[in-house]
């Protein structure tokens, strides 16, 4: 028999290895399990909801057949893209929720545009080289021990002057500014998914609201995804139908 006490082992693990410090880190795999489980969903309805209007003739008139039509889907993505950051930690979760997946339906009717422009190989190229991009970085930002804060602003600022850019091509139809403003988003948007991703730790600990505070994390990294995917396909664009 040993002559050890019965808790001795414990007493051997290193300081940082408590009950609280294995409850932390279990939450925090829990919510970002959440997290891309939410944003894996809001990206197959997305899918869906393109495919759905890439086979109906019906849907394409009805979408494109009017900008009005069109703009308007967009105006009510832009719209809930704003509720929910402004009101996700006032509201239900069942409300978060269906909000999210509202935008990511009404985002691919929009976003099936894209099969009627570009070439399936430039979006099949763009598609998976964002995801290795996003997966990358990720990662990063799961495993760093740098602190990202500084990132936000940076990169937050980085994003205006690309809407900036674009808002001004729109005009002069400039191949070179189009092409420097998605180069430019590009970086961005890999910015920012290491950004958010670091976040999602700190929104693990809340006391409360966590479920909501999944979704709107799913939506920040949702929204940095699409986009990057976007720039990739305007810089890949050059096979268009």
């Amino acid at each position: 028999m040993s002559n050890f006490p019965h808790g001795s082992q414990q007493q051997q693990q290193p300081a940082w290895i408590d009950g609280r410090t294995a409850d932390v880190a279990e939450r925090e795999r829990s919510f970002i399990r959440s997290v891309y489980a939410w944003m894996f969903g809001g990206l197959m309805l997305t899918a869906a909801s393109a495919l759905w209007v890439v086979m109906s003739p019906a849907m394409q008139h009805l979408i494109f057949g009017s900008r009005l039509v069109f703009f308007g889907l967009m105006i009510a993505e832009l719209g809930l893209v704003f509720y929910l950051s402004a009101r996700v930690t006032k509201m239900s979760a069942a409300a978060a929720a269906s909000s999210f997946l509202v935008y990511a339906m009404l985002s691919g009717l929009t976003l099936s545009s894209i099969f009627l422009v570009y070439a399936q190989a430039s979006i099949v190229q763009a598609f998976l080289t964002a995801g290795g991009m996003f997966a990358a970085m990720s990662v990063y930002g799961t495993v760093t021990k740098r602190d990202l804060t500084s990132w936000g602003a940076f990169f937050g600022m980085g994003l205006i002057g690309v809407l900036i850019c674009m808002v001004v091509n729109m005009f002069l139809h400039s191949p070179m500014l189009s092409f420097a403003a998605s180069l430019v988003g590009v970086v961005v948007f890999v910015g920012l998914t290491a950004y958010d991703t670091q976040k999602l730790k700190a929104y693990a600990t809340a006391p409360q609201l966590r479920e909501n505070l999944a979704i709107y994390g799913a939506l920040a990294l949702y929204l940095d995804f699409v986009n990057l995917f976007l720039m990739l396909l305007r810089l890949f664009g050059g096979n268009r139908r």
